[in-house]
């Protein structure tokens, strides 16, 4: 498996030449977190919503694409980052191991499947209709 620093994950993620093998619910979590500490969480949420469908259209999959969950993964990336701060990827994946499990995964704490696999989340980001438990 090939491993990219950070700037050429990047740059690959943006010209849509990094590889969908190496473009795991991992990998979206950590590009999220690296959109959130270089543009801050308001222009991630744009930026990132915007590069992820170019890459899910350049890769032939551009129906993959879902606005809410790439929505509530910034922010609760953003929310961690701003409270537990983390000056790399691996420490910030250490400290927030929730993030990185897909199914089931963080966000079954805040939607229930009905909302959040439904064609409106998909097509906008909704709030969530589950109060969270606390992690603690």
């Amino acid at each position: 498996m090939t491993t990219f620093d950070d700037q050429a994950f990047v740059a690959a993620f943006r010209d849509t030449t990094l590889p969908t093998s190496a473009f795991h619910h991992r990998d979206h979590v950590r590009m999220a977190w690296l959109y959130v500490r270089e543009c801050g969480a308001a222009d991630a949420a744009s930026r990132f919503a915007a590069d992820l469908q170019v890459f899910a259209t350049a890769k032939g999959v551009p129906g993959l694409y879902h606005a809410t969950i790439t929505a509530a993964y910034i922010a609760l990336i953003a929310e961690r980052q701003h409270d537990t701060p983390a000056d790399t990827w691996d420490a910030f994946a250490d400290r927030h191991p929730d993030l990185l499990t897909w199914k089931p995964g963080v966000l079954d704490r805040y939607y229930s499947a009905e909302r959040l696999w439904s064609a409106a989340a998909r097509a906008q980001f909704l709030l969530p209709d589950r109060l969270a438990a606390s992690p603690d």
